[in-house]
């Protein structure tokens, strides 16, 4: 089962004093390109949220958040007393006109560097372990997002493969008339000539000639493509990269049966081949 890397997870917890959303966003990448933005106080945790995400996800470009807004009356800034009454003193005597006013100094004066303190938040491994069970919510749901977005490129990528598979039998079918095109056409450019020629020289001419048209090789090599991407498809994982390197294969197959052709109705099965694997070629970047 194929997963597009294409997704959305999302899980929100409600703790005492905090609310705690968690985002998980990603998109298609060649690798796996991670960017994690925590508050500082989980930042210890940091390495094991990427780990989860590099086993759960495996690539894409992924950008994994957690936002938390306070809920309690508490908070854990307060005013530094005796620095911002030492800075109010200072520009009481600063001031000499004697109208400034207790309320105008004290603006002036919790805007001084540490006239306010934070405490540093300490981690709580209870509510940690709380937040970790979310992301695992996050995690799966942004996988399901990957496995619903997959089911429309699969269905997709089926329907021209059949596309594919409808022209490649069409050219099978051309291929003998293409052959005798080939004998008629050489046939006649040396009746034109006039000119007396050797049978059998010419017969031997002729067959290696058609040798090198022959495309029974790639025939058979694009339809073994054609059923391995099925069966890479309907496998288990979701194998992107695979399924883009069977679509190389099956391109020079196809590129291979264009030159060797010389046959304006082969040429235009092969062309139409071409537009459906381009299509592939486009979705298939998607595929994790």
């Amino acid at each position: 089962m194929i997963q597009s890397m294409t997704g959305y997870g999302k899980a929100v917890l409600q703790l005492p004093t905090k609310k705690v959303t968690i985002e998980i966003k990603s998109l298609n990448s060649k690798n796996l390109d991670l960017n994690v933005r925590i508050p500082s106080y989980y930042k210890e945790k940091e390495l094991s949220v990427r780990k989860k995400l590099a086993s759960a996800l495996v690539r894409g470009k992924v950008d994994f958040s957690i936002f938390v807004e306070m809920t309690a009356d508490e908070t854990s800034t307060t005013v530094n007393k005796s620095v911002v009454k030492q800075y109010i003193e200072q520009l009481k005597n600063t001031v000499e006109t004697g109208r400034a006013s207790d309320v105008e100094l004290l603006k002036m004066a919790i805007r001084m560097p540490d006239a306010l303190k934070t405490e540093r938040e300490e981690l709580d491994e209870n509510e940690w372990n709380s937040i970790n069970q979310n992301i695992d919510i996050a995690i799966r749901d942004i996988v399901q997002y990957r496995v619903d977005e997959a089911a429309s490129l699969e269905v997709d990528f089926k329907e021209r493969i059949a596309n594919i598979k409808t022209y490649l039998d069409e050219v099978k079918a051309l291929d003998a008339d293409r052959i005798e095109n080939v004998k008629t056409r050489l046939r006649k450019a040396i009746n034109d000539l006039k000119v007396d020629i050797d049978e059998n020289r010419f017969e031997q001419e002729l067959i290696y000639y058609l040798e090198k048209l022959d495309i029974n090789e790639e025939k058979v090599r694009l339809a073994n493509h054609l059923d391995y991407f099925l069966q890479t498809l309907a496998s288990e994982d979701s194998n992107g990269k695979k399924l883009g390197f069977i679509m190389q294969e099956m391109g020079r197959e196809i590129n291979t049966t264009g030159s060797k052709a010389n046959f304006a109705p082969m040429q235009k099965a092969v062309i139409q081949m071409k537009n459906e694997l381009e299509q592939i070629k486009e979705q298939i970047l998607n595929v994790l």
